[in-house]
């Protein structure tokens, strides 16, 4: 008997229409997909912008700066004004927020949240997501594992929920035996948002403990397994009935296993499960005897049409992929760009689990939906980070920022020298390739390239910054991580350069559109979806970047030279572009209509 067949109730899932399914490829697969995003998502639409009060001159707010001085170290963790009354002139809005007819109750499980557990992008789409889903009138509820390194100060009416013992396997005498782990369950809020924080007894385990979010002592697997079996465990002891559980990532893919296999049948039976994939590049291995730690039997988990990795058929153990069990299981299963979920369908994006994707009975229940920004945190208009506010309709206040950010960081203060600027993690991934050779071209093409990031393939940019840019007057390459430096960062750049390999979304280059900045991006993932070539003769007036399709320098070259000519010929062109980015209405409150769509579809069953 098929395996989807054994549950009826389970295996009711939201189909979707795939507006166009037929293999393409290139230029023109950028482009449908660019067309698909817009048919579904009305990313480009205006914000409705304020202008600043007209009683609040450029003087005033020059006057207003604390200008960094020479030498002065770490400039930027700083506040850049003397004085806060500015940061009301000329706030943007989306209009009035909707509420939904149908008030939801979403249950989030999740590894990251934003601000205070963040490493990438899941956390900051997590916040954005329950923020926005919580104005339009739903009950949202984060659960998220409270980790050591948590800023506990940082946690809105933090108090002590209840204690209960979580079911988990233990290694004892070197065999996995059935047992239990003490688990406490704190509440409060996060950024305004709710959350239910579960913490192991440190007594009897490591779990969660360490200076960060990764990376700890502990079995990261062993530990997401836990964390999943304990989030179920607590909405059943606690009567809550959710009509959506959204887990997240592979660290959360044994949850719709584990509620349909287990919860379902014993009392938490309304929840339907929709499981978001951030990044197809960590699938989640796992030995079956590992999955154990969950209290359940890895064993039943291991075969094809459920959690087997099929490339481990035949060895000695045969392993499990818990984002494939989590796929399976789940009645809607999203990734966070339309192209990036083209990409895994018809493409290498997903890699083995392509195969899993293309089953008739998955593929009706995927889609990609893209991401938002927070656009209250990322506004140039109110931004406490950056030195002067700005708006579409009053753009001095940007070349201030450049002007603040060059003479901080010591570099030759030009208005006419374009500033590239690249925030990114230091992998692979993100071209590293790509961006060493950006460094040197900006350059030799008269402009200013700063770097900041971090990352296991960040050596090549110690050694740049040490050697053979030294005291450059125009490039800094900032091999660390800095929120404040960000910011100040995106308001002074003329160009922000995103060249991924792969992308599934990419939230960079939203906020550089959002601050006026001009995205330099490869044609792939997210980064298609939002990113439309200026010189495209099919979408010109839509135009808000420049494209490239290829992995080599040449065809980085041919959007890098592009945008330097522009700016350098034709600053009128350059500045409209600019406005016009700055007006895209990127915030979470189109994306969370997607979402939200999806959870009635779900909880209609």
């Amino acid at each position: 008997m098929h395996f989807l067949a054994d549950r009826p109730r389970r295996c009711v899932q939201v189909r979707f229409d795939l507006v166009d399914e037929e293999a393409v490829s290139g230029d023109s697969a950028a482009a449908s997909a660019s067309a698909d995003a817009a048919a579904q998502q009305p990313a480009g639409r205006s914000v409705t912008t304020a202008p600043a009060p007209k009683e609040v001159t450029l003087e005033v707010i020059e006057g207003g700066i604390s200008w960094p001085q020479p030498q002065e170290e770490a400039f930027w963790e700083r506040p850049p004004r003397s004085e806060a009354e500015l940061w009301h002139a000329g706030a943007s809005s989306s209009g009035p927020v909707v509420r939904d007819q149908r008030s939801l109750h979403v249950v989030h499980m999740t590894a990251e949240m934003a601000p205070i557990a963040k490493v990438g992008g899941l956390g900051d789409v997590v916040t954005g997501l329950a923020r926005a889903c919580l104005s339009r009138g739903h009950n949202l509820e984060v659960m998220l594992p409270f980790y050591e390194s948590l800023p506990e100060d940082q946690i809105e009416g933090l108090q002590h929920d209840r204690d209960f013992d979580c079911p988990k396997g233990r290694v004892w005498d070197g065999k996995m035996q059935p047992g239990s782990l003490r688990t406490s369950v704190f509440r409060g809020k996060i950024d305004g948002i709710p959350v239910l924080l579960l913490r192991p007894d440190w007594g009897a385990c490591n779990i969660f403990r360490g200076g960060r979010i990764y990376g700890g002592s502990y079995n990261e697997v062993e530990a997401y397994l836990y964390f999943s079996r304990a989030c179920l465990e607590f909405l059943k002891i606690s009567g809550r009935q959710p009509e959506i559980i959204h887990a997240h990532e592979w660290q959360l893919s044994a949850v719709p296993m584990l509620y349909w296999d287990v919860y379902h049948a014993s009392g938490l039976s309304r929840p339907r499960v929709m499981l978001t994939i951030h990044n197809m590049d960590n699938s989640g291995e796992c030995r079956q005897d590992e999955f154990a730690y969950t209290g359940m039997p890895g064993e039943a988990f291991a075969t094809v049409d459920k959690a087997l990795d099929e490339r481990t058929i035949g060895h000695n153990p045969e392993r499990l992929c818990l984002m494939k069990g989590g796929i399976i299981y789940s009645n809607a299963v999203t990734t966070v760009s339309p192209t990036y979920a083209r990409e895994a369908l018809e493409g290498g994006a997903a890699g083995w689990l392509r195969s899993t994707l293309a089953k008739p009975d998955v593929r009706g229940k995927f889609k990609g939906l893209l991401n938002g920004i927070d656009t209250a945190l990322w506004d140039p208009a109110t931004d406490p980070l950056i030195p002067a506010p700005y708006t579409p309709e009053r753009m001095e206040g940007k070349a201030l920022c450049k002007r603040y950010l060059q003479q901080g960081l010591g570099l030759d203060v030009s208005f006419d020298k374009p500033i590239v600027a690249c925030i990114t993690r230091l992998v692979p991934q993100k071209g590293i390739h790509l961006i060493r050779h950006a460094v040197y071209r900006t350059a030799e093409l008269g402009g200013q390239f700063l770097l900041l990031g971090s990352g296991h393939a960040d050596g090549d940019f110690r050694a740049m910054a040490a050697q053979d840019f030294k005291d450059s007057p125009d490039v800094r390459l900032m091999v660390m991580y800095s929120e404040e430096l960000a910011h100040l960062m995106y308001a002074a750049a003329d160009m922000v350069l995103v060249p991924s390999l792969f992308e599934p979304c990419g939230l960079t280059q939203l906020v550089a559109m959002r601050y006026g900045a001009v995205p330099i991006v490869r044609s792939t993932g997210g980064l298609a979806d939002t990113v439309t070539d200026v010189d495209d003769g099919r979408r010109s007036a839509e135009g808000n970047g420049y494209r490239f399709s290829g992995m080599d320098n040449a065809s980085l070259n041919t959007a890098l030279d592009r945008a330097m000519q522009t700016f350098r010929d034709d600053r009128e062109r350059w500045t409209d572009l600019s406005r016009r980015n700055m007006r895209i209405d990127w915030s979470w409150e189109n994306s969370a209509r997607s979402y939200v769509d999806i959870y009635n579809q779900l909880a209609s069953y």
